[in-house]
């Protein structure tokens, strides 16, 4: 069929290419308190972030995926800290993602080291090539570049860690860290004084094949530095941003305001890329079954399970009704909500909605996603799996704009391009 010939034709265009130029980073830590982290066992003094005896894991509220985090830090003498990576949120950084090690290497009481346990190195898998930090008590400059699996480490401007986690994993099957592609950043206390400060990030949009796209006949509709071509509701909003090729929303409450094209679309596909980039409240929501009705449990009323409860969706032809859903729903992202539950639909249309497979990677993870709307029948690919196949959708105009839902969830769209037939 045209439109599932489409999806595997895209899919091999929007293929990885080198990471996008980093352009500008944000600061993660603000010098007067903890706003934005988690944790306990950690002070500020001095414009710095300094661990206590009782400092244990200290992480970012929001998970991150691709991105350049650098920062400074001051060892005391036999300090011992690290930065956690792809950190979940729970449990040690170590194994959860991996820890970049901190740690005053000199000292006597730290001259066992294994391989892998001296400053800079990826602890127990990685070790640093170079000793380049600074003697004990001066600021150390460090950089670290993560781009999927690809993972660099600089300390005071030389590479002293480049590695490919897939790698790693390979070598360390029991260590599913390393399987993670997004997370928290976090900050490993092992009781001992050490600071940080000047923590910043640079957030970069998942790569893609440009020029493929556009011998595809592709346009894109987001320039990747602004919001020009969108527009939102009445009143006025800071909280969609345009940044190094990705349109945010902070996930602040109390701002409803949808992302909508200024221009109308027929028919078309729509390629884009989309996560989320904080944690939801656990809830409980139904089960649903292929068919598009809620599993009914022994006690004859709907089954639920609890869910991180995140909320987005992309709607199409400026009608909410026809929404393609992107959420963390047991049944996966890729529905269309609005007909689904219409009892005025045909059981045969409910089904059709409903997606097949669940395809969602990881919260946090890049999803890359295909929309085909052709009249009034759609289909929809996520991370190369046909999740909607020619689903009607009885009613919907002919035309109007595409909008980006903000439900109450932080979350990151990149990568927009179009095609209209």
């Amino acid at each position: 069929m045209k439109n599932f010939t489409i999806f595997t034709c895209i899919i091999a265009l929007t293929s990885l290419a080198p990471a996008a130029e980093v352009l500008s980073s944000r600061s993660l830590f603000n010098g007067r308190d903890l706003m934005g982290w988690k944790g306990s066992g950690y002070e500020v003094k001095d414009g710095a972030i300094v661990s206590t005896p009782a400092g244990k894991v200290l992480f970012t509220e929001e998970i991150f995926a691709n991105y350049v985090l650098e920062f400074e830090y001051k060892l005391t003498p036999g300090g011992n800290s690290g930065i956690g990576i792809n950190y979940p949120g729970t449990g040690d950084a170590t194994t959860g993602g991996f820890e970049i090690q901190i740690l005053d290497d000199t000292a006597k009481k730290h001259q066992d080291l294994k391989e892998g346990q001296h400053n800079g190195s990826i602890y127990l898998l990685a070790p640093a090539k170079k000793k380049t930090a600074l003697p004990v008590g001066e600021w150390n400059k460090q950089k670290v570049t993560v781009i999927g699996s690809a993972i660099v480490v600089e300390l005071n401007g030389q590479i002293i860690v480049r590695t490919n986690l897939n790698e790693l994993s390979e070598k360390n099957p029991e260590l599913y860290g390393l399987m993670r592609r997004s997370g928290h950043i976090a900050i490993a206390g092992h009781g001992e004084t050490v600071s940080f400060r000047n923590i910043q990030i640079t957030e970069t949009a998942p790569a893609a094949n440009v020029d493929g796209v556009r011998a595809a006949g592709f346009a894109q509709i987001f320039d990747g530095k602004s919001l020009t071509g969108w527009k939102h509701g009445p009143g006025k909003t800071t909280e969609w941003l345009a940044v190094n090729g990705i349109i945010k929303h902070t996930g602040k409450v109390g701002e409803p305001q949808d992302l909508w094209t200024v221009k109308d679309y027929g028919n078309f596909t729509l390629v884009f890329d989309w996560r989320w980039a904080g944690r939801g409240p656990q809830k409980f929501q139904p089960v649903v079954q292929a068919d598009g009705n809620n599993q009914i449990g022994a006690d004859g009323d709907p089954l639920k399970v609890e869910i991180e409860e995140l909320d987005s969706g992309v709607y199409l032809r400026g009608n909410q009704a026809s929404q393609v859903n992107l959420w963390n729903w047991p049944i996966g992202s890729g529905e269309v909500y609005g007909y689904r539950t219409n009892p005025a639909m045909s059981p045969e249309i409910r089904a059709q909605v409903t997606p097949k497979v669940r395809a969602d990677y990881p919260i946090g993870e890049w999803n890359r996603t295909m929309i085909t709307l052709i009249g009034d029948r759609l289909s929809v690919s996520i991370n190369g799996r046909v999740a909607i196949k020619d689903a009607q959708l009885p009613e919907i105009p002919a035309r109007g704009p595409i909008g980006l839902q903000h439900h109450g969830a932080a979350i990151d769209f990149a990568n927009l391009w179009i095609k209209e037939f």
